[in-house]
């Protein structure tokens, strides 16, 4: 069983850039796929990134293609987020959540294990 801590967010002006930590226990982690999702108020959870468990493949939202980037340190039990170019858009809460699984799912459901988010804000 995988337990999920983000870390990294604040409060930053647009252009900025951050970079998210998702730090996970278990010796296994290797053996997990590791998503990122974002929820904004009022609005619904959407998909972010993935990495798979080898870090030989991503995949992203097309609403963060070519600013955000996906990485993963498994001898660390780490996945990371970096964002750059940060747009008000942009402001959420960021989970991130792990499955055991070859394919990257862009739904959340299809994820077993989640962290308890951190937030992101993004000012003009």
């Amino acid at each position: 069983q995988a337990q999920l801590v983000e870390s990294g967010g604040g409060s930053v002006q647009a252009g900025d850039s951050l970079r998210l930590s998702c730090a996970a226990s278990g010796r296994t982690f290797s053996t997990y796929l590791v998503a990122w999702f974002r929820q904004a108020p009022g609005k619904e959870r959407e998909f972010v990134a993935c990495i798979s468990r080898s870090a030989a493949g991503t995949g992203y939202a097309d609403s963060v293609k070519g600013r955000f980037t996906v990485s993963r340190d498994n001898a660390q039990n780490a996945v990371y987020l970096q964002m750059n170019s940060l747009k008000p858009d942009d402001t959420a809460v960021y989970y991130c959540a792990a499955r055991r699984a070859v394919v990257c799912s862009s739904s959340g459901y299809a994820y077993e294990y989640w962290g308890q988010g951190t937030q992101v804000t993004v000012s003009s």
